[in-house]
């Protein structure tokens, strides 16, 4: 269930075949804000595809057996992991289906069709999304033959992304530097399993926080109570790719063993912490990606003295909702 250390190590020399080495970003603007000593910026938001998920998808695909290769894999996903897929599967030759939920964003499903992806709506009505998205996967697979992917709860999954911490905690070592506090998006968790596991691996005393949105906060209930917890859909949120209603087993089981602990964040502190991004950081993140800064800015975590490091995790949205969204965020909490 849980990946040691030896193959965190092999998934991430197998993926900077097709991995960019994304930025590690020291912002004084970000330390002045939030009170820390240090803060850097992991910005996984200018990775292939917009996002941390190449990693853990090209890894998993590269566990396929030949016959699986040839026949292909369905997944759902509302944008990310469907572009990480999608171009994982182009490099590879992998034929990829993605059922996506309809209300997903439409430069998300036309990026991944772009990737050469196959895209099937899914129409969830009142269920939460993501549960009607997956339903339909598995009929997909069932019907057709393919293999059957998960976004996230898969321990290969875990494996690939810690991709993006073992990479950070290079460029960190480089620059004769370290990190007491680690904020991490968290929807189903694939990414904070690997981040956390990373961590425990090559900086054991260093806190790792999971932030997820307001009403799917699945992950920090879970760490809590110390067993899997399923929220109710939360509503409406910004967020669109962290509406999970539950961790998967594989990240919880990471996250707990690593003493991962949880925070939640409202829309209005995203859309302020999108804004800082673009004006201090120069990046632009789409909301999901923009919620461990969020954290970090609205004071969910205590960061006074400490030296910090958040990941930025994705940057698909289209200007006109991140002109939107930026452009109503207020900057009252945020002192720079």
């Amino acid at each position: 269930m849980v990946p040691d250390a030896a193959e965190l190590a092999k998934a991430y020399a197998a993926t900077r075949k097709v991995t960019q080495m994304t930025p590690l970003l020291a912002s004084e603007a970000l330390a002045r804000a939030t009170g820390a000593a240090a803060a850097w910026v992991k910005a996984e938001n200018l990775q292939t595809a917009g996002s941390f998920k190449i990693r853990g998808a090209y890894w998993r695909l590269l566990q396929l057996a030949a016959d699986e290769r040839a026949r292909g894999v369905v997944a759902y996903s509302s944008g990310n992991f469907a572009q990480g897929l999608a171009a994982a599967g182009r490099a590879l030759g992998v034929p990829v289906t993605i059922v996506m939920p309809e209300d997903a964003p439409g430069p998300k499903r036309r990026a991944t069709e772009g990737f050469g992806a196959r895209v099937v709506p899914s129409h969830h009505g009142a269920r939460p999304r993501e549960e009607a998205a997956a339903d339909l996967a598995r009929d997909i697979a069932a019907g057709e033959g393919l293999v059957l992917l998960h976004p996230f709860d898969d321990p290969a999954i875990v494996a690939g992304q810690a991709g993006a911490a073992l990479e950070a905690l290079d460029q960190l070592a480089a620059a004769g530097a370290a990190v007491d506090t680690v904020l991490c998006p968290v929807g189903g968790g694939g990414l904070i399993g690997g981040v956390a596991l990373a961590f425990r691996a090559r900086s054991p005393a260093t806190a790792v926080v999971a932030a997820e949105p307001s009403g799917y906060d699945g992950m920090g209930r879970s760490l809590a109570a110390g067993a899997l917890r399923r929220v109710a859909s939360g509503g409406a949120t910004v967020c669109d790719a962290l509406q999970a209603t539950a961790p998967g087993a594989a990240p919880f089981a990471a996250a707990q063993l690593a003493g991962v602990s949880g925070t939640d964040v409202g829309d209005a502190a995203v859309t302020r912490a999108m804004r800082f991004a673009f004006e201090h950081l120069k990046l632009v993140l789409e909301p999901s990606g923009a919620i461990a800064l969020a954290a970090a800015l609205d004071g969910r975590v205590e960061l006074a003295g400490r030296r910090i490091l958040v990941f930025a995790t994705g940057g698909n949205v289209s200007p006109e909702a991140f002109h939107g969204l930026v452009a109503g965020a207020g900057t009252e909490k945020v002192v720079a």
